[in-house]
């Protein structure tokens, strides 16, 4: 029988979140792999301008979101987010339910990229600065990629670490936490809306009924 402060599967991450993660895992390594494809150009589009999309949703919720998937809850100062980083160096850290400060400093800045991808991705299809804006396209792409490896390595690492399977975490929603710890709502109306969302933004861009974006 569980106790009110022993360690137990509770939600942490609702759907939304869940949703967002996965389809932006999608949009990224669609828009990767369809990058260099002239017969793919308009995939490549569909993949790029949905993780905007995502991104956008993301800061929205963010704000409004359940309780871990606020910025207030995993945001935190310069100070703070060092100490955090050096107390992972010397195996001292807490484990943290929702995103830790170095977590949340990896997908502040690969929500950044993301949109910076998206703004130079759409002024080269502009022309505007010639060859440099495609050339920054292809740079901001490539760090974001090194990013994205750096990501999927420390969550394998603090995964050992911490003794939790953080992956699967954000398939489930479920970390090892207390009763008190657990959100309330999965919120699976709102996170059904935006994969329909995110579904409809891809047929628009890839159909062409967003010429503004492609031309």
């Amino acid at each position: 029988m569980n106790t009110p402060n022993q360690k137990q599967s509770v939600l942490v991450w609702d759907f939304p979140v869940r949703v967002f993660h996965w389809l932006l895992v999608a949009s990224f390594a669609g828009a990767w792999l369809t990058s260099e494809s002239e017969a793919q150009q308009m995939i490549h589009y569909a993949f790029g301008y949905t993780a905007v999309v995502l991104v956008l949703f993301r800061i929205l919720w963010g704000l409004v979101g359940t309780r871990y998937a606020r910025f207030s809850q995993f945001i935190k100062g310069p100070a703070e987010t060092m100490q955090h980083i050096k107390a992972l160096l010397t195996g001292n850290q807490h484990p943290e339910v929702g995103h830790n400060p170095a977590g949340a400093l990896a997908m502040i800045s690969l929500m950044l990229l993301i949109l910076l991808i998206g703004l130079t991705g759409y002024w080269s299809v502009k022309e505007f600065l010639g060859d440099f804006m495609s050339g920054a396209h292809e740079t901001i792409s490539n760090l974001t990629l090194i990013m994205v490896v750096i990501h999927i390595a420390a969550a394998i690492i603090m995964s050992f670490m911490q003794k939790e399977n953080l992956v699967r975490a954000m398939v489930t929603g479920n970390k090892q936490g207390t009763p008190e710890q657990a959100i309330q709502y999965p919120m699976y109306l709102i996170g059904i809306g935006l994969a329909i969302t995110w579904i409809y933004c891809f047929y628009l861009v890839f159909s062409g009924a967003l010429p503004a974006l492609t031309q």
